[in-house]
């Protein structure tokens, strides 16, 4: 009964659409401005960067919160990647947005941040090298997510944690999709240093 109700806490929490909140204190809808996400790099670029900055921590605090609760609790590793898996879902088909949220980027790195430390900071450096070579968030996010269930693998954590890092993986390429035909024809935005 306890992990069943973390696991709602956090998909509850996963769901607090932070990016169209803020979003909407700047008199934006992003869902209807920009590339029409409601995560940290549409936010940026519509609503400022302000904006952009915060809904980046909140959308990684709503992934490490939940989890961080879940190992302070000593939740075992099954349950704690469902805490995990349901704060991430939780962001890409929020409750309160008609189940139409974000791509999970800041997200999945906050519950991996808090599930798999080592592994994520890699990642993170993954990322920030494919962007800083290519000026292309979504490239730097599809390589990191991909980089993501070898890291945490090769860190020798449970299989239940790798397991979360692959389906994060999956749906987070999954929903960059249209991010990868833009890229494959040339078009994507990149972003200015």
């Amino acid at each position: 009964m306890t992990a069943f109700l973390v696991i709602l806490f956090a998909y509850l929490l996963g769901s607090v659409p932070t990016g169209f909140l803020l979003g909407s204190l700047a008199g934006v809808d992003v869902r209807k401005t920009g590339s029409g996400n409601v995560g940290a790099t549409n936010v940026g670029r519509v609503a400022g960067k302000k904006h952009g900055i915060l809904t980046l921590l909140g959308d990684t605090a709503k992934g490490f919160v939940p989890v961080f609760v879940a190992l302070q609790m000593g939740l075992g590793a099954a349950a704690t990647g469902l805490v995990a898996l349901a704060a991430f879902l939780g962001h890409l088909y929020p409750v309160f947005l008609k189940f139409q949220g974000g791509k999970g980027v800041a997200t999945a790195l906050g519950a991996l941040l808090a599930l798999t430390p080592p592994a994520t900071l890699v990642l993170m450096v993954i990322f920030s090298l494919v962007a800083a070579a290519s000026r292309t968030v979504s490239l730097a996010s599809i390589v990191a997510a991909g980089a993501a269930p070898v890291a945490i693998w090769l860190f020798g954590y449970p299989p239940a944690s790798t397991g979360v890092g692959l389906v994060m993986a999956l749906l987070v390429v999954w929903r960059h999709r249209d991010n990868i035909e833009r890229l494959r024809a040339g078009v994507e935005p990149k972003f200015t240093r």
